[in-house]
């Protein structure tokens, strides 16, 4: 499962500003990488289904420990309603302790940049962890 390609549950309308989050997830331990997959298999078919959601794609690095998640929905709401619902909000729940680390970021779009590339999700992610690791050795200081 290396990468799940870009999906459209639902068409978002022209002219009209979606909501993107794309998120990393590094796991502690090569151990935990076959439970992350199966709970990333059913987020992705809930997501499918989900209320509000204009598209979805995540890459799986398994043997680095490492996946990425990209989706852009209707709104702020939908995104939320979808995280909390089961099974992803049980899959939050029960791989929060076998994160090592994670990233998350949100961003507006135009509905005419979906699909949203790869290479710009990365970029913020990259650019997100930085604030974050420059925020916390401001704090130890």
């Amino acid at each position: 499962m290396p990468t799940l390609g870009w999906i459209t549950p639902h068409p978002a309308p022209p002219r009209t500003r979606v909501f993107v989050m794309a998120s990393r997830f590094e796991l502690k331990s090569l151990s935990n990488v076959p439970r992350f997959l199966l709970k990333s298999l059913s987020s992705w078919s809930q997501v499918k289904t989900a209320r509000g959601a204009y598209g979805a794609s995540l890459i799986a690095q398994p043997f680095s420990r490492v996946f990425y998640t990209l989706s852009a929905w209707e709104d702020r709401s939908a995104l939320y309603a979808y995280a909390k619902a089961d099974p992803h909000g049980d899959a939050m729940r029960a791989m929060r302790p076998a994160c090592r680390r994670s990233t998350f970021v949100f961003w507006e779009a135009d509905s005419s940049e979906l699909p949203i590339g790869w290479d710009e999700a990365k970029r913020r992610l990259a650019d997100k962890a930085d604030e974050d690791a420059a925020s916390a050795g401001g704090r130890a200081a």
